[in-house]
């Protein structure tokens, strides 16, 4: 309570306060499939991050973020658009969304700070993909590409099901943290930090790849992290007993094994030391970011986002992987610091990534596009305890949603089928609690606040997306018909 009553104290102002006053700086610093497997989050008692935990400390750490959507690019695509999934039609891994006729126009957040005079900067990932004739509208100055770096001669774990996706491989092997992708996209980004930008206020993204698969790690790293069985998530062998069987179908067939197969092949608790030490490298790497912002003397005037795209499961509901819509696919983490944020401030409401570029439009006087779906968090920046009505809506392929509010998910599928959770007395998401008749109101809640708009996916789209016709029961996935009552692999 004397956190919050401080933070309430010391919020003050926004970040920009009109005319005469310097815009701040803008660090946007994003993860790769990162859960809340985060120190301050408490999502996994092993977790350490001091750095982001100090950031948290400096600013406000929102304890119940969620993603758009539990996949990179439609993610990426509505945080960067300001608009939903079910808006946009991107489900997939691809397209683009410079290649939708619907958006080709749409400014995008990078654009709406090159456009009000800002040095634009960005170096990893920060859009899934963009095309080499499209990377100049987007940022002025690209950096390092990122990426997983320097890896092993051969797959470090046995061949996986769904053709043995090179991707899908974690442990350690002798390379140095020099040799990895973020340890090269944080050098940029701690260089770029060094210099003037010709006076201009400067908007600079960093995106980073680790804890993505292939979690692959120096074996020093992965030394920190004990090598028995308490790493791992609990679990309850009966969980998906009582979730509708259309849940399996927006993990078809999919690269990412399931927890069966890394059982069988004695990778379980590899696979989570992996990513656990993963996590850690990547932590380091925004610490590095983050001291040298603070060298730079702009540490107070500027504005820190750090965010996730989306979260992972690494045995929970019986897979690894994205790809759901129950929480430990949709949470992430979500710290923001710096002028106009409280300090040691923590928010328990629910929100949004699709709130980032509100709130940064509102944070630096920036004018936004016509049409932004998130809302501002400056005033859970100023207040982490106002009563404000907010929910975080999830979609994953059109017609699946998850509506979270400060205690319930509520989840439909496309079939029509439904799950509800309440997470505060089942964290775990093991009972769902659809059927009980004391939850109707509950439900009918949850349920209004649904997308009005849901539009099918893009012209072009691929990989991970799923049709669903409910009035002909056709579904059809990766551009195949597949039959719903059959076993799902």
């Amino acid at each position: 309570m004397l956190g919050v009553l401080i933070a309430i104290l010391v919020a003050g102002q926004t970040g920009y306060s009109g005319p005469g006053r310097a815009r701040p700086n803008v660090l946007l610093i994003m993860i790769d499939d990162q859960n809340d497997w985060i120190g301050c989050l408490k999502g996994h008692p092993l977790a350490k991050t001091p750095h982001i935990d100090a950031l948290a400390r400096r600013g406000m750490l929102f304890n119940n973020a969620h993603c758009q959507a539990p996949l990179c690019n439609p993610s990426r695509t509505s945080l960067l658009t300001g608009l939903r999934p079910s808006t946009t039609g991107v489900h997939g891994l691809m397209p683009w969304y410079g290649d939708v006729a619907s958006l080709r126009g749409r400014e995008s957040l990078p654009q709406a700070f090159g456009r009000a005079g800002y040095s634009t900067l960005v170096t990893g990932k920060i859009w899934h993909a963009v095309p080499p004739a499209d990377r100049a509208g987007q940022f002025k100055v690209w950096g390092h590409p990122g990426g997983p770096g320097v890896g092993p001669v051969a797959k470090l774990i046995p061949p996986t099901p769904g053709g043995n996706h090179p991707m899908m491989d974690w442990g350690a092997f002798p390379h140095k943290e020099e040799q990895k992708g973020d340890f090269k996209v944080a050098s940029w980004a701690v260089d770029q930090l060094g210099k003037t930008h010709d006076g201009k206020p400067f908007f600079l993204a960093a995106g980073f790849f680790l804890p993505h698969v292939p979690c692959h790690i120096p074996p020093e790293w992965l030394a920190k992290i004990p090598d028995d069985d308490s790493v791992l998530p609990a679990i309850d062998a009966n969980d998906r007993d009582d979730t509708p069987r259309f849940s399996w179908y927006l993990h078809w067939d999919l690269p990412e094994p399931r927890l069966k197969w890394v059982r069988e092949n004695n990778q379980w608790r590899n696979l989570v030391r992996s990513y656990l030490a993963c996590t850690q490298f990547v932590d380091a790497q925004v610490g590095r970011v983050l001291e040298a912002l603070k060298a730079s003397g702009h540490e107070d005037d500027t504005v820190v986002v750090l965010c996730s795209d989306h979260g992972f499961h690494l045995g929970e509901k019986q897979i690894t992987g994205k790809n759901t819509l129950w929480e430990r696919s949709t949470r992430v983490p979500l710290v923001i610091a710096g002028p106009g944020t409280a300090k040691a401030g923590e928010c328990f409401r629910a929100v949004e990534l699709l709130d980032i570029y509100p709130t940064l439009m509102e944070l630096t006087g920036v004018k936004g596009p016509d049409g932004l779906e998130g809302r501002s968090l400056v005033p859970l920046l100023k207040n982490p305890a106002a009563q404000v009505d907010r929910v975080a809506i999830t979609t994953h392929n059109r017609g699946n949603h998850a509506v979270r509010d400060d205690r319930y998910r509520y989840i439909c599928y496309a079939d029509g089928s439904e799950e509800l959770y309440d997470l505060r007395e089942d964290p775990r998401e093991w009972t769902n609690l659809i059927g009980n008749a004391g939850m109707t109101e509950v439900k009918a809640r949850l349920q209004s606040r649904l997308p009005r708009v849901d539009v099918a996916a893009v012209p072009g789209s691929q990989h991970r997306v799923l049709e669903y016709d409910r009035a002909t029961g056709k579904a059809v996935w990766e551009g195949k018909e597949i039959k719903l009552g059959q076993v799902v692999p």
